[in-house]
């Protein structure tokens, strides 16, 4: 099988990754939860994965991580414990129901009012007028860094400068973008990143979690176990036992550790040049071909390395059935949980094929891909 759905999750991972997840699944307890040798060394395994996180990402403090089953538990985290009742928040049309669906909810339950920048029908945002949306209440900005149907990446840097100059809250989603694109929170002044392990990270699959910039105050999501102050009737305030009350999925973090120090070895830029190559091939290899639209704009090199295209008229999931029925191609089709992306697009009711390009992909599986792209689209013009 040609595996081209990196977006949704990476398949193949680093052998170093599948070692660490085998390894702790033998040796190590549960952490915070003992004195003896097997929680003790799931606890220091933990904390160094924190240390890595926040030197990976540009947090401050190690103890600001807090780790999740995955990013759309992370932004429900920080939407819902950091933004206050009656809030303005601006959004943008790029979002992922996973930022979608938890602002949703506080329109509905908590007085909270929303704005979105729009997209035009290439998925592109405007962010020139953005000062233009803040207005009295106005409390957060809350944005992906790239769009997981076009691939579209905003200036975090720029977004932040602006949120900072109000006194606003900037939280990101960067489940497209950890582990393929240089993230500093500090630099960029976001406020909470949230991430995703087993996307471009190439852990294991769920993990994830938050990085919280020093001083930012989260609301616990839940509240439990934690194997410190027991007899307290609430969560222990201080991060990160705040925000974890639960026992931490060990396995995973000790697979998204080596995950980290193998991005670390083989260097950020090489994997963002490699994946970059493998989607200006493909886009290439296709580009002017009759009966193929494609989305977003493909000539960016900056845009994360997705391909969305539709064959004709055909229903995007038809295509991605002959994909894998006739070429053992893996792709996504469908509405890749971003609603207001597809009506910019006018790509509601057929949806998008979406090829995404990861570091282990070859240059032969995407020349077989254009390929078999070519052939279903002259197919159907017949």
């Amino acid at each position: 099988m040609i595996y081209l759905d990196n977006a949704a999750t990476t398949l193949k991972k680093p052998s170093c990754v599948i070692d660490a997840v085998t390894r702790a699944m033998t040796t190590i307890g549960n952490a915070e939860r003992g004195a003896h040798g097997s929680s003790l060394g799931a606890s220091r395994m933990i904390y160094q994965t924190r240390a890595k996180i926040a030197d990976f990402f540009g947090c401050e403090r190690a103890d600001h991580v807090i780790f999740t089953s995955n990013a759309t538990e992370a932004l429900n985290i920080a939407i819902c414990g950091a933004i206050p009742n009656g809030a303005h928040v601006i959004s943008t049309d790029l979002e992922h129901n996973s930022v979608l669906r938890p602002l949703y909810y506080l329109e509905r339950e908590r007085d909270v009012s929303l704005s979105f920048l729009a997209a035009d029908d290439k998925g592109n945002v405007e962010l020139g007028n953005l000062e233009s949306w803040i207005r009295p209440g106005t409390k957060a900005i809350v944005c992906t860094h790239a769009s997981n149907l076009t691939g579209h990446v905003l200036d975090l840097e720029f977004i932040g400068a602006i949120a900072r100059k109000h006194g606003l809250l900037f939280i990101v989603d960067a489940s497209q973008t950890a582990g393929e694109f240089p993230i500093d929170m500090e630099q960029m002044q976001i406020d909470i990143l949230c991430f995703t392990g087993h996307k471009g990270l190439m852990g294991p699959q769920g993990t994830g979690g938050l990085c919280i910039r020093q001083g930012v105050e989260i609301r616990p999501w839940k509240r439990g176990g934690s194997g410190i102050h027991s007899y307290e009737k609430d969560q222990p305030e201080p991060y990160p036992t705040r925000l974890e009350a639960e026992t931490l999925n060990a396995h995973g973090i000790a697979g998204l550790s080596a995950a980290i120090d193998y991005i670390r070895d083989v260097g950020l830029d090489a994997i963002r040049q490699r994946e970059t190559a493998l989607a200006c091939q493909f886009y290439e290899a296709l580009r002017g071909t009759e009966g193929i639209a494609f989305y977003g704009d493909c000539d960016d090199r900056s845009h994360a390395a997705i391909v969305s295209l539709n064959v004709r008229d055909y229903d995007s999931s038809y295509v991605a059935d002959i994909l894998s029925e006739d070429y053992e191609i893996a792709v996504r089709a469908g509405a890749h949980c971003a609603p207001r992306m597809h009506q910019a697009l006018h790509t509601v009711k057929q949806g998008a094929v979406r090829f995404s390009f990861g570091w282990f992909n070859t240059e032969e599986e995407v020349e077989t891909a254009a390929e078999a792209v070519k052939e279903i689209a002259a197919a159907d013009g017949e």
